[in-house]
Order: structure tokens, then C-alpha cells, then sequence
């Protein structure tokens, strides 16, 4: 659990409330509640019942109830994608994300997508946001204009060399924008591709679809960039191969035409004190194409699925916010928001009443972003969703074995249930139990990895 210099240093209460929940009856079957859950740290509690009966007989097959329950409660996982949140979740949501993209890029038989779709021209895309104003960096050249070589983890990076002069509410404004500039540049990018082919789109979707899958990433400096997988396939998605005249080259330039292109950008109108402002992407565009096995480059099918998934749980966290909404000003200088970062949510307050409709003060810890992290386009390959049903398909394919119902046709079962809310959360004793199984089930997992990586390797050598 821990050493005993830890656990001399914890606060008494804590302590006691430790003991409490470790020699309580029903320690064994909460410990086994949490594992379940994968070490959640927020678990969602649930009361209630559940009863399987036979659709002829009424025979009851199964009944389950929480009354018998620690607490007379079921614990289940809080699914936060958020790894501030809890890391336990997020690394589910992130697996997900991975087995999302990687599918878009290798295949996937049990998702129906073939692995011919690695022939399809593909691309790593970064679109990045523009300047509004100079910030401590770390350029080629070692020396930042500031004067000092700044360290990599030095907190001054990102944040402006002259405050009164860098440009707050244009940050959050754009971070606001960013997902109408991506719809805009995604339209773009389908008209380019046609005039490239010369074909008009409407003749483009009769021989090429254009798949996407992407993530949002918080840049030091407060600003939103996305991360993008962009492939062109034939008319009906990955299943079916690009048209002759579909090459990465041809993919490489479009994007950049769509990027430079005056249609992409986004407006807002001029509001109180604020002129109106045009949002465009900004000039470090960056377009590589996607290996299939590795020719030493590092964007592979595997580097790109295991970057995406990485982001996908994460936020603004890098830039010293908050991973919930502020309720006050005060709340800045209760829990130390760094200055460059309190900058950016004073400015979403400040602009909220100008722009109402864009919500600034609710997403103000967000610096004004309210878009999705992660989000692909329909065809790209399978869903989050698909692949949650699999893995409770999994479990609900093992509670059946567990109940002696294997037998049994599910066609034939009638399942009556009812639920209620009860709550969500440890105890703060709970709390430090909870996150030793979830640093145990972790380790196990790298455990797991590095072994798999071990006998690949071991395959892999010569004879």
C-alpha cells in the first residue's frame, strides 16, 4: 500500500478513516468493486435490482440486489475521459481513441475495415493558431528573445514576453472559433482536391470521400491547435480504393491550398469595445505523410494512433487551468492560476457579455474553447460506441458464464431492473485504498505491455 514512513506522515484522520474502510465486513467485496471499476477515482453509486426470468416459464433465472452491497451500493465507473480526472477512465477512453485511429490506418476485420486501406494516400496534419504576440520560447538558436535559454520545463514558456501588449482576447476568441476555422477548412479542403482532379465536387463524391479523424491540443501558450489523420478513400469510404489520380502529394498540396485559401476563416462582428476580427490558421502548418511499417520516420501507423489517444485525454492542463468551471474571479488567486493563464479566463469574463452567444464565461477554464477534443468524420472507420458495446458485450458475455446462464438463449430472457442514483465518490480513506488498486492494476498493465513487447521482439530475431 505504502511504506511506513507515508503512512506515519498521513493525518489522523485519514488514517482512522483508512483503518476503518480496511477492517469494515465488507472490505473484500468493495476492494473487489473498485477493481472492477479499474481503480476509478469518482465511481458513479448506484442502488437497486436486476431479475432474469424465463420468457415461457417465468422461472427466475438470476436476481441480483445492492442490498447486500458495502453500503448497500454498486460502484461503477465515472467514464471521465479527463486524465485530471481520473486516469483510470481516461485510459480506457484513450485505448479507445487508439483502436479509433490505428483501425483508420491499418484496418480492422472485426470492424469491416480492410487493411488495403493503408494503400490509401494519407496524411499527418498540424494546423496551428496564429501569433497574437510575442512568448518565451525555446528556438533553434537556444536563446529566447528574452535573453535567457529557457529550460523545457521552465513555467515562463508560452507565456508573453510583454502582457500589456499581447493579445488576450483575440487568444480566446480564436480558441472559441477553432472548431468553425476546421469546418470551414474541412469544406475547403474537399473543393481543392476536386479542382486538383478536375472533377466538381459533386463529381468528386461519385469516386472519392475524404475521412478524417482528429485531436485538439492545448499549445503552452494557451492556444488551440489541431492534430489531424486525413485520408482520401473511394466513393463508399475505406472499403473501397481511391481513385488512380488520388496521390499523398496531391492530398499534401490541397491542404495547403485549403489552409491559404480566403474562405478559410472565420468572422466575428465588431461588440462594444472590441473591432470586428477575422480568424485564420496560422503559418506553421505542418503536413507529413503516414508510414506503414517504418522507414525511419517517426510517423507511423502507431506513433500517430498512440498521439492522438494521448491528447484525447488531456485538456488545458498544460497551461496552468483549471479542469472545471469557475465559479469567480477570486477563485484565480485561491488556487494560484498562473498570471499568463489568469490573463486568458479574465479575458473570456471580460468578453462573455459582448459575445453571449459564444459562451465565454462557461468555457473560460477551457480558454475559451467548447469543442470536442476528439472527433472524426462518419466514414473514418468505427466509433467509440462500437467499440464500448464490444467491451460490454465482453463482460456481459462473462457475467453469463459467471451465472450459469450460458445455456441459455438470450432470446429467451426477460430482464426486469431498477436503478437509482446514489451518489459518486470515496470517503477520503476510500480515496488512498482506491489509488493503490488503481497504481497495482496499472502496473500490471505495463507488466503486461512490456512482456508482449519482449516475445514480439524475441519473434522477430533471427534464427
Amino acid at each position: 500500500m505504502t511504506d511506513s514512513a507515508t503512512i506515519a506522515d498521513l493525518d489522523p484522520g485519514l488514517l482512522s478513516d483508512m483503518l476503518k474502510v480496511a477492517g469494515a465486513p465488507g472490505y473484500a467485496r468493495w476492494k473487489d468493486q473498485i477493481h472492477r471499476t479499474g481503480g476509478c477515482s469518482d465511481p458513479i453509486h448506484i442502488t437497486g435490482w436486476t431479475v432474469a426470468k424465463d420468457k415461457t416459464t417465468g422461472a427466475t433465472l438470476h436476481r441480483y440486489s445492492t442490498e447486500n452491497e458495502p453500503g448497500a451500493r454498486l460502484r461503477i465507473a465515472c467514464g471521465n475521459r479527463r486524465a485530471s480526472r481520473c486516469p483510470s477512465c481516461a485510459w480506457t477512453y484513450a485505448g479507445d481513441t487508439y483502436h479509433l485511429i490505428r483501425a483508420g490506418l491499418a484496418g480492422d476485420d472485426r470492424r469491416d475495415i480492410p487493411p488495403t486501406v493503408r494503400e490509401h494516400p494519407r496524411v499527418f496534419a498540424t494546423l496551428t493558431a496564429p501569433s497574437f504576440g510575442p512568448v518565451h520560447n525555446r528556438p533553434s538558436s537556444g536563446r529566447c528573445r528574452c535573453g535567457i535559454p529557457h529550460q523545457p520545463e521552465d513555467p515562463a514558456l508560452g507565456t508573453a514576453l510583454d502582457p500589456s501588449t499581447y493579445d488576450y482576447a483575440a487568444a480566446v476568441l480564436f480558441n472559441n472559433m477553432a472548431g468553425a476555422l476546421w469546418d470551414r477548412f474541412a469544406k475547403r479542403l474537399r473543393r481543392e482536391i476536386a479542382a486538383s482532379a478536375g472533377l466538381s465536387q459533386r463529381a468528386l463524391k461519385e469516386v472519392a470521400r475524404i475521412s478524417y479523424g482528429k485531436v485538439a491540443e492545448f499549445q503552452k501558450r494557451g492556444a488551440v491547435h489541431f492534430h489531424a489523420v486525413i485520408r482520401i478513400d473511394g466513393p463508399a469510404g475505406p472499403n473501397t480504393p481511391p481513385p488512380a489520380w488520388a496521390t499523398t502529394e496531391l492530398l499534401d498540396a490541397s491542404i495547403r491550398a485549403a489552409v491559404a485559401h480566403s474562405y478559410t476563416s472565420v468572422s466575428l462582428p465588431a461588440a462594444g469595445h472590441q473591432s470586428a476580427r477575422t480568424f485564420r490558421w496560422g503559418t506553421q502548418l505542418d503536413v507529413r505523410p503516414i508510414t506503414a511499417f517504418g522507414d525511419g520516420s517517426d510517423i507511423t501507423e502507431q506513433a500517430v494512433a498512440s498521439y492522438v489517444a494521448k491528447y484525447a485525454t488531456k485538456a488545458a492542463e498544460n497551461t496552468g487551468t483549471l479542469d472545471r468551471r469557475i465559479g469567480n474571479r477570486e477563485a484565480l488567486v485561491i488556487l494560484g492560476v498562473p498570471d499568463h493563464t489568469a490573463r486568458l479566463i479574465e479575458a473570456c469574463l471580460d468578453l462573455d457579455p459582448l459575445y453571449p452567444d459564444r459562451r465565454l464565461a462557461a468555457w473560460s477554464h477551457m480558454l475559451g474553447f467548447r469543442g470536442h477534443f476528439s472527433t472524426k468524420s462518419r466514414q473514418y472507420s468505427t466509433t467509440l460506441g462500437a467499440l464500448r458495446q464490444t467491451r460490454a458485450d465482453y463482460r456481459a458475455a462473462q457475467e453469463r458464464e459467471a451465472r450459469g446462464l450460458t445455456e441459455v438463449e438470450p432470446d429467451t430472457v426477460l430482464v426486469l431492473a431498477s436503478w437509482q442514483y446514489a451518489g459518486h465518490g470515496h470517503s477520503p480513506g476510500e480515496s488512498v485504498l482506491a489509488a493503490t488498486i488503481a497504481r497495482d492494476i496499472q502496473l500490471n498493465r505495463e507488466t503486461a505491455r512490456e512482456a508482449l513487447q519482449d516475445h514480439l521482439a524475441l519473434e522477430g530475431a533471427p534464427s
